[in-house]
């Protein structure tokens, strides 16, 4: 199916040159009697790269049929990302440099929403925000209240954030996975 120009909303998916693409940012001008002009900042959904491209007129561009599926991560092994259709127990990998900072997100045997295109696993679907158990805190200042104080943690996944003084070792943390960001403390 092919798209307009003007259809290329955020978060549209579709593809270019043989490469799924999403829309991230899009801004049309118009021009008189010329038509319009729209400038679209796109990110690849197979290595991640942000592109800036404008589109003129009356172009069509093909729409890319991503098929979203539920599976589990296994683990990761430096190299690459490993995940299990539950379904089939079918295992498919995804390389580590197309998706770097996954591994901060998800524990082994968490279920995820798994992207393919064209029969090959492109991406991972992180929820926008993610609970984590808090692996180690600093201990914070006595008598600093001058202003929000924050500490360094380090998450059960290894990501290190910084947190308010009351977190500490044990506590489950709700975590920004676009920013990577503390958001709250979670209560049991």
């Amino acid at each position: 199916m092919a798209l307009s120009i003007t259809e290329l909303k955020k978060g549209t998916v579709f593809q270019l040159e043989g490469t799924p693409y999403r829309v991230v940012e899009y801004r049309q001008k118009v021009m008189g009697r010329g038509g319009s002009i729209v400038n679209v900042k796109i990110k690849s959904l197979t290595d991640g790269r942000v592109l800036d491209k404008t589109f003129k007129g009356n172009e069509r561009l093909d729409s890319a049929d991503i098929t979203t599926r539920t599976a589990q991560y296994l683990y990761g092994d430096g190299t690459n990302y490993h995940f299990m259709d539950p379904a089939n127990y079918e295992q498919f990998e995804l390389p580590v440099n197309s998706a770097e900072s996954l591994g901060n997100f998800i524990k082994e045997g968490a279920n995820v929403s798994v992207q393919f295109f064209d029969g090959r696993l492109i991406g991972v679907e992180l929820p926008k925000n993610v609970n984590l158990e808090v692996a180690y805190a600093e201990h914070a200042v006595k008598g600093d209240t001058s202003g929000a104080v924050t500490k360094n943690a380090e998450l059960e996944t290894g990501l290190q954030v910084k947190v308010p003084a009351f977190i500490k070792h044990g506590d489950m943390v709700s975590v920004d996975t676009e920013s990577g960001a503390y958001r709250s403390r979670v209560k049991d």
